[in-house]
């Protein structure tokens, strides 16, 4: 799963094994040139991005879901990046993404929404962001106090006794839906292939940073961006998405949903998630700015 899991280890990780990382990235087949880049969390994996791909195909839109550096494998394999790194990731496969289709809109939850903001920031070709579940601060119904510490967890965080000290994610693991929650309970390993269902403080540290990074450039982002945010996100509340509305210069529309938590993309309203994000992507493709633009 994505984001924040709650529990302290308190556990050192065991030794990384130099082994290849395999790459769980996937797309759907390119046709009518209207495409989607979506990236998933934080500690997650292409996988938990299916559900969304397959739904998004139905209503025409090719699909691209690269793996994000250092995702895939262990938790040190995590560690050894940053959210640069991560950033570099997703520029690299929209660049290879854009090659194959004509126009390009980019969707993320929680960490990959962010991400889609900054390559919107960098690449004006881009049409459209939708940002799912933004996180700025761990300040949902189901954090403990310390996760809302976010000031000192930022200051001791990637501190090298510290940072390989991992979290563990606590039930309901972002999911409303109780099939789902049973499934992600238990499964060994992590329901969703590549994903871990632990966190490195250090890996925490960098998702601060990249939400940081957002509200910097913030004002300079003209994109038009969708934000879906569930009202019960136990997560991160609802104020990270107005938080981020308030930091974004261009048009926004923000929607909040009413029977999900965190995971809104693979949770009871991911119907819901597809259909509005298939919308909004379709009022800023190509075709509807050139109907525009002759009406003008």
């Amino acid at each position: 799963m994505t984001c924040l899991p709650s529990l302290l280890k308190g556990l050192p990780m065991a030794r990384d094994q130099n082994r290849e990382i395999p790459d769980r990235s996937f797309s759907t087949p390119h046709e009518s040139g209207k495409g989607v880049l979506l990236l998933h969390g934080m500690t997650g994996a292409p996988g938990e991005m299916r559900p969304l791909a397959k739904r998004l195909r139905r209503r025409g839109f090719a699909c691209s879901c690269p793996q994000l550096a250092g995702h895939g494998g262990t938790e040190a394999d995590l560690l050894r990046t940053d959210w640069r790194a991560w950033l570099d990731s997703a520029r690299i496969a929209h660049e290879a993404f854009a090659k194959e289709v004509d126009e390009v809109h980019v969707a993320g939850i929680c960490a990959g929404g962010a991400l889609a903001l900054l390559l919107a920031a960098e690449l004006p070709a881009i049409r459209s962001v939708a940002a799912y579940s933004m996180t700025f601060e761990y300040d949902g119904w189901n954090m403990p106090r310390w996760a809302m510490g976010a000031p000192v967890i930022q200051l001791v965080a990637n501190l090298p006794g510290l940072r390989r000290i991992a979290i563990n994610e606590p039930s309901p693991f972002g999911l409303k839906d109780e099939r789902l929650r049973a499934l992600a309970a238990g499964a060994t390993g992590g329901m969703i292939d590549g994903a871990i269902d632990t966190m490195p403080l250090g890996a925490l540290y960098q998702l601060y940073r990249l939400g940081r990074r957002v509200e910097a450039v913030g004002p300079t982002i003209t994109t038009p961006t969708l934000i879906l945010h569930a009202r019960e996100d136990d997560m991160s509340s609802p104020g990270n998405a107005h938080r981020l509305q308030a930091c974004l210069a261009g048009p926004t529309e923000l929607t909040f949903l009413n029977d999900s938590f965190h995971m809104i993309h693979v949770d009871r309203e991911r119907d819901l998630v597809a259909e509005l994000s298939a919308g909004f992507f379709v009022r800023h493709g190509i075709k509807v700015a050139a109907l525009e633009a002759a009406h003008a």
